[in-house]
């Protein structure tokens, strides 16, 4: 049975999906101009990863659609945002690319459990209000074999970087960002949980190395399961 990608859950949230959904569409009109060359090689990389891989794609954030250009035809795209503007502006880019191997792009689209050849996030995990109920989603809808491919920003577990981030958490929430609440260390601790799921890569990104490209793989473990 279809379910739909839950990216809520329901425990307690520690951010709020109404405000991330406004900042968003207030991003949307200068989003490409602001983040676009900041991490364009953050986003080839991602995108390499996936084509290497083929097959069925979720990308979950998609956006202005900035990285639909970059996938492969021997992949089938799917995407979902948070955002209306967002997903109006990544529409109207498949439409004046001719991107035909894009075949769907909504606010909550609805799959099964091992759906996709991989699920790609790319600065998204940070902002969803649950983010190892999103990670627990993700991991859902894969097949065994595929991958978990993310491309993030990871906070400091420690020292005097975390101590700046958690001093700026409270400025940029608004914004739609968290500096200080997803260092790498909450990361291991949804693996350690996580039936049938591998780390198979960490790749530190541009800019100034406070991102990361991560791979994650099912395995035959969670057929099992």
């Amino acid at each position: 049975m279809a379910e739909i990608m839950k990216l809520d859950g329901a425990q307690e949230l520690d951010f709020d999906r109404e405000m991330v959904e406004q900042a968003y569409d207030r991003w949307a009109p200068v989003y490409d101009l602001v983040f676009g060359e900041v991490f364009s090689k953050g986003r080839r990389a991602a995108i390499l990863a996936t084509n290497n891989i083929g097959g069925r794609v979720l990308e979950v954030g998609i956006g202005t659609g900035i990285s639909l250009p970059l996938y492969g035809p021997n992949v089938r795209i799917f995407g979902t945002d948070i955002s209306e503007a967002m997903l109006k502006k990544a529409k109207q880019r498949v439409a004046e690319l001719r991107l035909k191997n894009v075949e769907g792009l909504a606010e909550k689209l609805e799959f099964p459990d091992n759906s996709f050849d991989v699920v790609m996030a790319q600065y998204v995990v940070t902002a969803v209000p649950n983010p190892e109920a999103a990670l627990d989603e993700f991991a859902r809808v894969l097949r065994v074999g595929g991958e978990l491919i993310i491309l993030t920003r990871v906070s400091a577990d420690a020292g005097m970087r975390r101590f700046i981030e958690q001093q700026l958490q409270p400025v940029v929430r608004r914004l739609g960002f968290r500096t200080a609440e997803f260092a790498w260390s909450r990361y291991t601790r949804w693996l350690a949980g996580a039936k049938g799921i591998e780390l198979a890569e960490r790749r530190l990104i541009p800019p100034l190395g406070h991102f990361s490209l991560v791979r994650f793989r099912k395995t035959d473990m969670a057929a099992a399961a």
